[in-house]
């Protein structure tokens, strides 16, 4: 299992703070070529793209290609994979349907490199379409919701109460795919505050992590997305009593502990485990 806790994006133009993005504590640095970079940066900033894709330890390396309906978009992802990274993840935007996902594979399996594929969820026909995106290809590593242009397309407000369907659906989509889902960035990233609240609202949805614009507030997302002690000690002992079960059944507190209780409480101790590999 991987953490996916924190996104950090880093405009591709700017190498001078790649890594600094990579030594943030993000679980995901994303290397942007789309909205970061203006368009006559943009082969300049792929080249910059081109050695960041790897397997290093460290944060999972991502890169944002322009759409795959550009030419960007198709000369970005035709010279990530001819400079044959030894690992990474390729983010699509503004994916709108399972074909855009299955030609990523596809490529991917011809070129023969073991990357990743992340997508962006972010107009109405790829929130229609969704659960079938999230079920394309077993490279997917996670989703993530940009709510700056679905909002722009329904004609609203970057706010909780218009958004809350697509968040719930996006959520309901990814669970069912088996994908983790991070929410989009905070746009007030100055505002601690703002950043607290906002992830710990994505986190009662159900997202397991969310994007961040700023370093600042990569600490603040690891925090609210990781497990408390409590949440552990408390998963730690339903586990034990599972196993100890010679029946499969498990009583605490008096109550019947059931198997998706039980799978939620192993996905708690998997998320440790993997934040204590990541961080030590």
């Amino acid at each position: 299992m991987i953490a996916h806790r924190s996104l950090l994006f880093a405009p591709a133009n700017r190498p001078a703070i790649h890594s600094k993005a990579l030594a943030s504590g993000a679980d995901i640095v994303c290397l942007d070529l789309e909205d970061a970079v203006p368009p006559a940066e943009k082969s300049a900033a792929r080249e910059n793209a081109l050695s960041f894709l790897s397997d290093a330890p460290g944060p999972e390396r991502v890169v944002r290609i322009n759409g795959l309906r550009s030419a960007d978009g198709l000369r970005d992802i035709v010279a990530l994979l001819d400079a044959r990274p030894t690992g990474g993840t390729i983010c699509l935007p503004k994916v709108a349907t399972a074909d855009e996902v299955r030609m990523t594979s596809d490529l991917i399996d011809e070129a023969a490199v073991p990357l990743r594929i992340a997508v962006l969820i972010e107009s109405l026909e790829g929130l229609h379409n969704v659960a079938g995106i999230l079920r394309a290809s077993s490279r997917i590593s996670f989703a993530m919701f940009g709510a700056v242009d679905y909002a722009a397309e329904l004609g609203v407000e970057v706010e909780p109460e218009p958004l809350f369907h697509a968040r719930t659906t996006l959520v309901h989509a990814a669970k069912l795919a088996g994908v983790d889902i991070l929410d989009v960035p905070c746009l007030a990233f100055r505002d601690d505050v703002a950043v607290a609240a906002e992830a710990e609202m994505a986190k009662a949805l159900g997202f397991t992590g969310k994007a961040a614009l700023h370093p600042g507030n990569v600490a603040t997302l690891n925090t609210i997305f990781s497990p408390s002690a409590q949440e552990i000690a408390h998963a730690e002992k339903v586990v034990e009593l599972f196993k100890a079960s010679p029946n499969g059944l498990a009583v605490l507190d008096g109550k019947l502990i059931e198997k998706p209780v039980i799978r939620s409480m192993q996905r708690i101790l998997a998320l440790r485990d993997a934040q204590t590999q990541r961080e030590g």
